[in-house]
């Protein structure tokens, strides 16, 4: 793989860059921002199938040049899938529409406040593991309350926590929890959707001749997070894979971190359900 990557907990490498697929929906654009992720390193590509474009990304796979064993396939179990049949009715159509018979990392993309549900789907997740359809498995955006849960009746340890990251939100409680269960932390929305007007931001990726979204991800990778920024366009792809020539600073590490407001960007995991 092109990329450093980080040891799951169950021994898998993953890289610890990815591309995000989100809001990719025709395949021109699918074809051009993969085609160029792969160009510039990339291996892991992040899906979903709630993003309702698994399929173009399986099209897309097919005409690639990459064998399957080299790429890094995520996807994540929609909402109105969780369940312990569902599940698995869901994830074999996953599997169909990314042309492909097992996947890399597979997530429970939302953990909802139904505590029993979760369980079936965290049950349904371990039988894919188990089964060999799935490399690893985990969640998205769960709080402790929800990984308790979890953990009560799991076999299987969650792989991945992926939840919001970056430097106006930060929970660096929910990151110690996790790291002390063997839970790897990953970052989406590590670019703050585009949001770069930081005081103090300018100056640091002046400082390294970067970007500041190349600042951001660089830090959010030493504080320990995989990411998978999302992008359709060539230069933006490329410009964020440049990320590993250089590494910041203690200090300009803390500068990031004192802009932590506890601003999310979406929903808040903790009150809110589908």
């Amino acid at each position: 793989m092109g990329f450093p990557t980080k040891r799951l907990n169950n021994g898998v490498e993953m890289p610890v860059l990815g591309l995000g697929i989100y809001l990719m929906e025709n395949l021109n654009e699918m074809k051009q921002a993969v085609e160029s992720a792969l160009k510039a390193g990339y291996r892991s590509l992040d899906t979903a199938q709630m993003y309702g474009n698994e399929a173009l990304l399986g099209e897309t796979l097919q005409t690639c040049g990459m064998a399957r064993k080299e790429l890094f396939l995520t996807s994540k179990v929609d909402n109105g899938n969780q369940g312990y049949e569902n599940t698995l009715t869901s994830f074999s159509e996953s599997l169909k529409k990314l042309k492909t018979d097992y996947l890399d990392l597979f997530l429970i993309h939302w953990p909802g406040q139904q505590k029993a549900r979760l369980l079936d789907t965290w049950r349904a997740m371990e039988k894919l593991y188990q089964d060999g359809l799935v490399r690893a498995i985990g969640v998205c955006n769960c709080e402790p309350q929800h990984l308790e849960w979890i953990l009560e009746k799991a076999q299987i340890i969650p792989a991945i926590n992926q939840v919001e990251h970056h430097p106006l939100f930060q929970d660096e409680a929910l990151a110690l929890w996790c790291r002390e269960k063997g839970i790897q932390m990953e970052a989406w929305a590590p670019l703050i959707r585009g949001s770069f007007d930081l005081p103090g931001l300018k100056e640091i990726a002046e400082k390294y001749n970067k970007s500041p979204a190349q600042i951001i991800l660089r830090w959010n990778i030493q504080k320990d997070y995989i990411v998978i920024p999302k992008s359709i366009h060539p230069n933006r792809i490329l410009e964020n894979a440049d990320l590993f020539d250089f590494s910041l600073e203690e200090k300009d590490i803390a500068v990031l971190d004192q802009m932590n407001q506890g601003q999310r960007t979406s929903f808040d995991p903790r009150t809110f359900d589908f």
